[in-house]
């Protein structure tokens, strides 16, 4: 069997915090093993109804503000939209970017509550200078805030042969991938700042995308979260048929568990059951609350880290050059720790929580007054 050593190696001359380094090797050791990250659909099954946010009688509690913190997934460039800086930068409208917009929603909530809402951005080293330029530049008072900022890291693509770290002499910096989003956790805990977090108090934190406008901290729901106890609370919406080949949200047989099955984890004889919108209806909007006392508590019992299912994608080393050597990247994404929590949950969202801007027709959409 492969050995983890080489990359181990590879990774602290890099300086990549131990928390990474162990997720990483965790999923290394399921690849290596031979599992193919697939979920078969007979080991699942459909989601029960689910509490609707609209639904939500609770009255709005905002001294829970005081104990939260916004997060904002801030790693993606926009080069597939013409800009060579964070995709965050782009103008929205009226002379606005997705920036702006997160930044005005923040400040106008401390006004209106009283309540010193904290924001904290997870940045790539890609965007990490523009977005800081960025705040320093436009809202001082964010950017001089303890921890705004935490950077994502990365780890080595892997030969699909031998599983050792690949190698790419005309640019080696094409021999490390992004290990997808679900390293929010591993920068968490490498960073120090979930230490930071809950020895400040803070007890909440409700992650989403930065291209995502619609997902903005609302009250009710953090209500509902805080009083249901909740360890972690994933934001579903309704699947229609244009959301057929993307993820859905299940519950595991063996443990009764909600799981959050990705595309790259269905098998082909599976496809017809994943796309079927009326037996797995609900699917996951990368808006997530987390109870950070709970997170903590995993990652204490497993070592420093959280486990998180594997994402094998196959590739190769230079992405501009097919002839290259094939490698495997592996990744994990952020909402399938809800796995790993006892007693998550999860709520059905209006659409109006789920509006990604991934492409040049989404954005001109949003300029308009469509």
């Amino acid at each position: 069997m492969a050995s983890f050593e080489p990359c181990r190696t590879k990774m602290e001359k890099e300086g990549i915090a131990q928390s990474a380094i162990s997720a990483f090797e965790s999923t290394f050791n399921s690849l290596v093993s031979g599992n193919t990250g697939i979920i078969p659909e007979d080991s699942i099954s459909p989601v029960p109804e689910l509490v609707h946010a609209d639904g939500i009688t609770v009255e709005p509690n905002a001294t829970l503000l005081a104990e939260t913190v916004v997060l904002k997934l801030n790693g993606g460039l926009g080069t597939g939209m013409g800009l060579d800086k964070a995709k965050s930068l782009l103008e929205v409208k009226n002379g606005d970017t997705f920036l702006d917009l997160t930044a005005k929603q923040v400040m106008c909530m401390r006004k209106e509550f009283g309540q010193n809402v904290k924001f904290m951005l997870m940045n790539s080293f890609s965007t990490s200078d523009d977005t800081l330029e960025f705040f320093r530049t436009k809202y001082p008072n964010l950017a001089a805030e303890e921890g705004l900022e935490m950077l994502q890291n990365k780890v080595p693509k892997l030969c699909a042969k031998t599983f050792e770290p690949a190698v790419c002499e005309s640019d080696p910096s094409n021999e490390w991938c992004p290990p997808g989003h679900g390293d929010l956790y591993a920068a968490l805990i490498g960073s120090g700042r979930l230490d930071a977090l809950l020895e400040g108090g803070y007890k909440y934190m409700f992650v989403s995308n930065s291209d995502n406008l619609g997902a903005t901290l609302d009250l009710k729901i953090l209500t509902h979260f805080a009083t249901t106890d909740a360890s972690f609370m994933m934001e579903c919406c309704a699947r229609t048929e244009n959301d057929k080949k993307g993820g859905h949200l299940a519950v595991r047989n063996s443990d009764k568990h909600l799981i959050l099955r990705e595309s790259a984890m269905c098998a082909d004889e599976d496809e017809p059951a994943f796309q079927d919108i009326t037996k797995h209806r609900f699917f996951n909007t990368n808006n997530l609350w987390i109870r950070l006392d709970k997170l903590k508590e995993i990652v204490d019992k497993f070592g420093g880290f959280i486990p998180l299912p594997m994402i094998k994608n196959s590739k190769t080393v230079d992405p501009k050059d097919d002839s290259s050597q094939k490698v495997v990247q592996l990744e994990t994404a952020m909402g399938a720790a809800i796995e790993c929590f006892d007693g998550a949950s999860a709520i059905v969202v209006p659409r109006t929580r789920f509006a990604p801007v991934k492409k040049c027709n989404d954005l001109l959409l949003l300029r308009s007054d469509a």
